[in-house]
C-alpha cells in the first residue's frame, strides 16, 4: 500500500485524534486536523490531500457538506464524511455532493467502539483506487473527445437511454444544434433524417452496426441537405450496450 496523505477536518478534538491514531496505525499520513469548513477549503488548496475525512457538522458558517463541495469542484478532492447524524435531509445534502462513503460515531463524538481499522482502511483504499481510477478514466475521456473533435466526419454519441453525451462541430454544423444545447437530450430529437428510422423505441435497440446512404437531414433551421452515415453500438467491457455513435457526413 502506498502512502497517502489524508486531511481530518473534525471540530471534536478527542475524536480527531482518535481518527488520526487509526490512520496512522494502517499506514497513512494525516499531515492536518482543522476544524472548520473554511480553513478546510485553505489547507486543502495548500497541501493538495488525497482524500478529505470530513465531519459534517462543524462549529462556524460553513458545515461540512458545503466545504466538501468546494473542495471536490475546486480540487477533485475525493470525500468520506464522519458523521452522528443519519436523518434523511442530512444524508440527502450529502448525496449532493458525491462522497465516496461515511463513517459513523457517537452523537457525543467518539468514534464507535470496538474501532475496526481494518474496515477503516478497506473503506480508504476503496476510495483512492476508485479516484485513481477516475482520474485515468477522464484522461482517456480527454483524448477521446479531443480525437473525435478532429475529424472531418460529424460524430453523436449517446448514453444507454439515446440521449446525447458528445458532438463535435461538424455535427454541430451540420444539425444546426451546439453541442451544449443538444447534451440530454433525445438523440431523435437532434439528427432527423428522413427515409432513415433509427432502430430504436421505447428501449434502445441497437444491437450491431446500421448505415444509411443519401438520406434528408433536416437541421435545426429546417434547411436540408443529404448525408450518408451509420449507427454503431458501443459496448462496456462485460458486452452490454453502453449506447451508441451516430457519424455522418454530407455528400451534397
Amino acid at each position: 500500500m502506498s502512502t497517502a496523505n489524508i486531511l481530518i477536518v473534525e471540530d471534536e478534538r478527542i475524536t480527531a485524534e482518535d481518527m488520526k491514531k487509526a490512520l496512522n496505525s494502517v499506514g497513512y499520513d494525516v499531515p492536518a486536523i482543522v476544524s472548520s469548513g473554511e480553513e478546510a477549503i485553505k489547507v486543502s488548496e495548500g497541501i493538495q490531500p488525497d482524500l478529505v475525512i470530513m465531519d459534517i457538522k462543524l462549529e462556524g458558517e460553513m458545515d461540512g457538506i458545503e466545504a466538501a463541495e468546494k473542495i471536490r469542484s475546486k480540487f477533485g478532492i475525493p470525500i468520506i464524511y464522519l458523521t452522528a447524524y443519519s436523518d434523511e435531509k442530512t444524508v440527502q445534502r450529502a448525496k449532493i455532493t458525491e462522497p465516496s462513503g461515511f463513517i459513523l460515531k457517537q452523537p457525543y463524538g467518539f468514534l464507535r467502539k470496538p474501532f475496526e481499522e481494518s474496515e477503516l482502511n478497506t473503506a480508504i483504499e476503496i476510495t483512492l483506487y476508485r479516484h485513481r481510477l477516475e482520474k485515468r478514466l477522464r484522461k482517456h475521456d480527454q483524448w477521446l473527445g479531443a480525437m473525435l473533435r478532429s475529424i472531418s466526419d460529424a460524430v453523436i454519441a449517446t448514453d444507454p437511454q439515446g440521449q446525447v453525451r458528445f458532438m463535435n462541430s461538424m455535427a454541430e454544423e451540420l444539425t444546426g444544434w451546439l453541442e451544449e444545447d443538444a447534451l440530454g437530450r433525445d438523440v431523435r430529437d437532434i439528427f432527423k433524417p428522413m427515409g432513415y428510422k433509427f432502430p430504436i423505441g421505447e428501449k434502445i435497440n441497437v444491437k450491431s452496426e446500421s448505415s444509411f446512404n443519401r438520406v434528408i437531414l433536416t437541421a435545426k433551421d429546417e434547411t436540408t441537405r443529404t448525408v450518408d452515415g451509420s449507427v454503431t453500438p458501443i459496448n462496456n467491457i462485460e458486452g452490454k450496450m453502453d449506447g451508441f455513435v451516430v457519424i455522418f457526413r454530407s455528400v451534397d
